[in-house]
């Protein structure tokens, strides 16, 4: 079985028929979303807890997210395929990367552990990322 079949029959199960395209979009970026964030994150407490530079962990750890999120962002979610996109893609990372930092860089300076303080900024960076994504990388409306 295929990570898409797969997918699919998780989809169904899930979901059924009770959202329209728009919500049920939604709620699969949602549930892909926990996937890609507990890989990300997983990523990066694992680099802080080597005792690598928060600023560090959080470049390795999205660097090393971005292909694997791509895949299945692209693939489950906005049923894209091809590596097409991927630059567009990158850049979205880039951006919410440079905004992720600056903002780690302030929780840390106002006292916040680097392990809090991304739990803080991991909500805000996955709707900014769900809606860039959307507007500017995979327009085209995932079909029903």
């Amino acid at each position: 079985m295929s990570v898409s079949d797969f997918a699919a029959r998780l989809e169904e199960s899930l979901l059924g028929n009770r959202l329209n395209p728009g919500h049920r979009q939604f709620v699969i970026f949602l549930i892909v979303g926990v996937l890609n964030t507990g890989v990300g994150y997983g990523l990066f407490v694992l680099f802080v807890l080597i005792k690598l530079r928060p600023g560090i962990s959080l470049f390795l750890a999205t660097a090393l997210g971005v292909l694997f999120n791509y895949l299945t962002m692209g693939r489950l979610v906005f049923a894209a395929r091809g590596l097409g996109r991927l630059p567009y893609f990158v850049a979205v990372y880039g951006l919410t990367f440079v905004l992720n930092l600056w903002s780690l860089r302030f929780l840390l300076s106002a006292g916040f552990s680097p392990i809090l303080a991304q739990a803080i900024l991991l909500p805000l960076m996955v709707v900014l990322n769900f809606a860039l994504n959307k507007l500017l990388v995979f327009r085209i409306a995932r079909p029903s």
